[in-house]
């Protein structure tokens, strides 16, 4: 990369899944998990104004999920969701609870920022997927945003599994895309722990205002470059999971002036401008409409080199490939959601537990396993996808084996969908799916075609088979449903004291 310096700082799946399952080498694993894309922000999901070709692609040569759920509406606990394997009423991290704002300040050429950066840390007595498939074999790499533990925390990438790891640890500073630094990790180049890589390019330009779109490297690029690398070091017989949390197109709405963008500013010739929020690192934008859409084509671009890659090297046969976000919409830093009808006819946005801001794109791709074209209405979200590699890598019985047993109870709360995605019978299924989140002070439980979102400690109950937009309350009607649920929702959540919601009355 451009001017960065470094501050201080073979097994069957027959074993393991029914005989339907074709005997094959341990499959190496890719996850997209995108950030703030909505349901509705795909072509292959109805999106009518945004090109998204190679994404679209993977639709048609794989299976699309239309009932597949992100962990929390929002990113930190979302992705604490996957990673755990449990729902947020169990899982620690259930917000996005942030530790520098009250660390000391550090200068980058004139630009201040935080000594002391990143999220709450994962329960370090609990285990977490890149920890599980290390374990087993697999080589694990990590790429874009880990928001699981600050900096120096007991949860960051070298002390969770992960081989090699660039981006951002903090969430809050992915707010930038022409950020300060990023954080690195390698274990195959000896490095002890994660450590900053200062921009040098950057910072010779302020962090806010007009010199800003100075900055000629943007994060986003950076990252895709490394987990390019990454992948291209990765060989056929030496399986390899690669976790790749791309930014994009969280705000703030800001990329570099190339043809891509050009393409939208056009199209979009009559759009919006935004003045900026210095508070959550959003700089002032113009034509926001082409941002937003561009940034979400500059992610398709990625997902295409990914494919491309994994088919160069002859791994395109043994290899599933996911690609999914970590929450609903968002309208921060100028995003429209309704211009571009980001709900897909849902209701809501991120934050909140309504279907918009948590049923999100999931698509699955494995040539010859998978099959082409396949659309799928199976219930699933996040905390499944952990017994679901599991499966893949040939992990048995990974409750007993990973549980910590000093724990009075340690939840794991996924099943497995590899039934699903191979074409067979999914024998366990859901019988409800649950939500949390204290910011907003929500609750939600699906059973079936029912709904419930608990705002306050009031239910709101609706039938999703006919009314999709959450639009017509029920309870009332069916205060034996309401019941059922309620108890079921009491059940479920462990009171947490960093996250307090209302339990329903």
């Amino acid at each position: 990369m451009n001017k960065m310096t470094l501050a201080v700082g073979t097994l069957s799946l027959a074993a393991v899944v029914p005989s339907y399952a074709r005997k094959v080498q341990k499959p190496n694993i890719i996850y997209i998990m995108c950030d703030d894309m909505g349901y509705g922000d795909l072509g292959c999901y109805g999106q009518p104004y945004i090109a998204t070709p190679n994404i679209d692609g993977m639709a048609r040569d794989g299976m699309r999920f239309t009932q597949a759920y992100a962990g929390a509406p929002v990113s930190a606990p979302s992705r604490a969701c996957f990673m755990t394997g449990q729902h947020a009423g169990h899982t620690l991290v259930r917000g996005n609870k942030e530790y520098w704002a009250e660390s000391a300040r550090v200068m980058y050429g004139q630009n201040e920022d935080y000594s002391v950066v990143g999220q709450q840390p994962y329960d370090p007595d609990h285990v977490i997927i890149p920890e599980i498939l290390r374990a087993n074999g697999y080589t694990t790499g990590m790429f874009g945003k880990w928001a699981g533990g600050y900096e120096g925390s007991v949860s960051t990438p070298d002390k969770r599994g992960v081989d090699e790891f660039f981006g951002y640890i903090c969430q809050f500073q992915a707010h930038l895309y022409f950020p300060n630094f990023l954080n690195k990790y390698s274990r195959e180049a000896g490095d002890t722990a994660v450590s900053r890589v200062v921009l040098e390019d950057n910072i010779q330009y302020p962090m806010y205002g007009h010199d800003y779109r100075k900055r000629p490297q943007y994060s986003a690029d950076l990252i895709h470059q490394e987990a390019m690398a990454w992948l291209d070091k990765q060989q056929k017989g030496r399986p390899f999971c690669g976790i790749l949390t791309y930014t994009l197109p969280h705000a703030e709405l800001v990329q570099p002036d190339d043809s891509l963008l050009e393409r939208y500013e056009k199209k979009f010739f009559t759009d919006k401008t935004w003045g900026g929020n210095r508070g959550s690192r959003y700089n002032a934008t113009e034509h926001t409409h082409a941002q937003f859409a561009a940034m979400i084509s500059r992610l398709d671009k990625y997902v295409g080199e990914v494919l491309a890659k994994l088919k160069e090297k002859g791994l395109e046969d043994n290899t599933i490939v996911i690609f999914t976000s970590d929450n609903g919409p968002h309208e921060e830093g100028g995003a429209d959601p309704t211009f571009f009808g980001r709900d897909g006819k849902l209701r809501g946005l991120k934050r909140q537990c309504y279907e918009g801001g948590i049923r999100i794109p999931f698509i699955v791709r494995w040539p010859g396993h998978v099959k082409a074209g396949e659309v799928s209405d199976a219930m699933i979200a996040f905390y499944d996808l952990m017994p679901t590699f599991c499966d893949l890598a040939g992990v048995k019985d990974y409750k007993r084996r990973y549980a910590n047993r000093a724990k009075k109870t340690d939840y794991f709360d996924g099943i497995s969908f590899l039934p699903t995605l191979l074409g067979g019978e999914q024998k366990l299924r859901h019988s409800y799916l649950y939500w949390e989140f204290s910011e907003t002070n929500q609750m939600a439980l699906r059973m079936g075609e029912w709904k419930m979102v608990v705002i306050k400690g009031v239910p709101h109950l609706y039938n999703l088979s006919a009314d999709i937009h959450e639009d017509h309350d029920v309870a009332a009607e069916h205060p034996d449903i309401v019941d059922q649920m309620k108890r079921i929702i009491l059940s479920e959540h462990v009171d947490s004291e960093d996250y307090p919601v209302t339990l329903p009355k």
